[in-house]
């Protein structure tokens, strides 16, 4: 039973999203670090994220298993019967918003709401099912844990949230386009209009240059707002144009798995690359 719970929070997708909490608290810290405020705003943060996950679980159960990648969480489900694990989600997402708004901070909190409205009510609920924009406006809770971890310092929203919040917008299509890009039969069959299964594989690779080029001035005015230092600056800079010019290759490329492949595989090295990089070279206060 408590694998099956354990395996409804996608622990891949949330130790990722806990690492960008703690990675924008340490940002915002400027290395001046409260322990246990950062101790409670992940404790906060991996509820509300873990109940977004097995919500979006319980949503997708009969979708899900006609997708390779996905098929086995209706075991997990059905081990556990669909109302637990609906209930499971809601209590996850109480415990987590009462600890971020008693623990940390309101803001915090109503961040985490937010993020977890956008990702059940407006990606997985509506447009998932009904939109190619799902991808690019469920962006919106996948670049919201940064921002929490961020506010949880600071309090309030100004210029370095914004920024963290559009390097994981920006950051998460092309991403996700890759792997939908490599699984568009899966994503065909089970009835996801995703933007390579509606528009094509070529509208998709275009679709995704203005995304990765974008990074760039957003982790440029990371290093220009004094948040992080130059080691960053170049680190982030240089992999992002690695990104972009492979990026680019695709359009003409003979071989759309191969790239598609290795494309997905960039994404997720540059994100964990300058996530790690943010933390080291965090400008002191």
């Amino acid at each position: 039973m408590l694998k099956d719970m354990i395996a409804l929070t996608k622990p891949g997708l949330l130790r990722l999203n806990v690492f960008a909490v703690a990675v924008g608290f340490w940002v915002a810290s400027k290395w001046d670090i409260s322990w246990l405020s950062l101790f409670m705003v992940v404790i906060g943060s991996t509820l509300v994220i873990a109940s977004a996950c097995v919500i979006n679980n319980y949503w997708d159960r009969e979708l899900d298993q006609k997708m390779e990648r996905t098929k086995k969480r209706i075991e997990y489900i059905n081990h556990l019967k669909p109302s637990f694990v609906l209930w499971y989600g809601i209590v996850l997402g109480v415990a987590g918003f009462i600890v971020l708004y008693v623990m940390v901070n309101p803001l915090s909190a109503w961040l985490g709401l937010g993020g977890w409205f956008a990702y059940i009510a407006i990606y997985t609920i509506w447009l998932k099912r009904s939109s190619t924009w799902s991808t690019s406006l469920g962006g919106i809770a996948g670049a919201m844990p940064p921002v929490i971890g961020y506010c949880a310092v600071t309090n309030q929203i100004d210029v370095g949230a914004w920024l963290l919040f559009a390097l994981l917008f920006l950051w998460q299509p092309p991403h996700f386009w890759s792997l939908g890009i490599r699984r568009v039969e899966e994503y065909r069959a089970a009835g996801f209009p995703l933007l390579p299964v509606v528009k094509g594989v070529k509208r998709t690779k275009l679709q995704m240059i203005p995304y990765v080029l974008l990074l760039l001035p957003s982790v440029f005015l990371l290093y220009y707002y004094n948040y992080v230092g130059l080691v960053f600056l170049i680190v982030a800079l240089g992999g992002g144009l690695l990104w972009l010019v492979h990026t680019l290759t695709g359009i003409n490329t003979k071989d759309t798995e191969k790239w598609a492949k290795i494309n997905f595989l960039i994404s997720v090295n540059y994100l964990m690359v300058v996530f790690i990089v943010m933390v080291a070279n965090t400008t002191w206060s």
